[in-house]
């Protein structure tokens, strides 16, 4: 009977590497995204409605990597706040579709500014192409994974 490999030296595993990488990140958005009254998940849903205007809840929290209840909590603060607006009704079916408003472009822009900082001065130790493979190859291990479409979280 063949013995399974274990994870081993967790140094020498890519996934464990990767995760400190997501919590080095993490955290280095946290700090810039506080002073902005922002969590992460409230910067995400920002940028993409910013590239993508009229996303669903639904459609947000998937591509945001939350749960939709989570994701309609992250909505109506934001809406609250005035930078984004929903319709009080769908206008067919269930979806209220958000969009930002110039207040949330405007807040999406200086965080999208600071969250870039972070995230240059997290991979500066990298070069410019060093950056690009390791995107790519990254990009590579998603495409072939079955998070490439993550389900939609219950």
């Amino acid at each position: 009977m063949e013995q399974a490999e274990t994870v081993g030296d967790l140094e020498l595993s890519v996934g464990y590497v990767l995760k400190q990488v997501h919590a080095a990140l993490r955290t280095a958005m946290d700090e810039v995204l506080r002073p902005m009254d922002l969590t992460v998940p409230q910067y995400a849903c920002l940028e993409l409605l910013g590239r993508h205007p009229g996303l669903s809840n639904s459609e947000l929290a998937r591509r945001a990597f939350v749960t939709r209840q989570s994701m309609n909590l992250v909505l109506r603060r934001l809406q609250e706040r005035g930078l984004l607006t929903r319709p009080e009704h769908a206008p067919h079916g269930r979806a209220l579709l958000a969009e930002l408003t110039e207040d949330g472009r405007t807040t999406l822009r200086r965080a999208s500014v600071a969250v870039r900082a972070a995230e240059k001065q997290l991979f500066s130790p990298l070069s410019r192409e060093q950056q690009r493979r390791l995107r790519e190859e990254l990009a590579s291990c998603v495409a072939a994974s079955s998070v490439a479409d993550p389900p939609e979280l219950p």
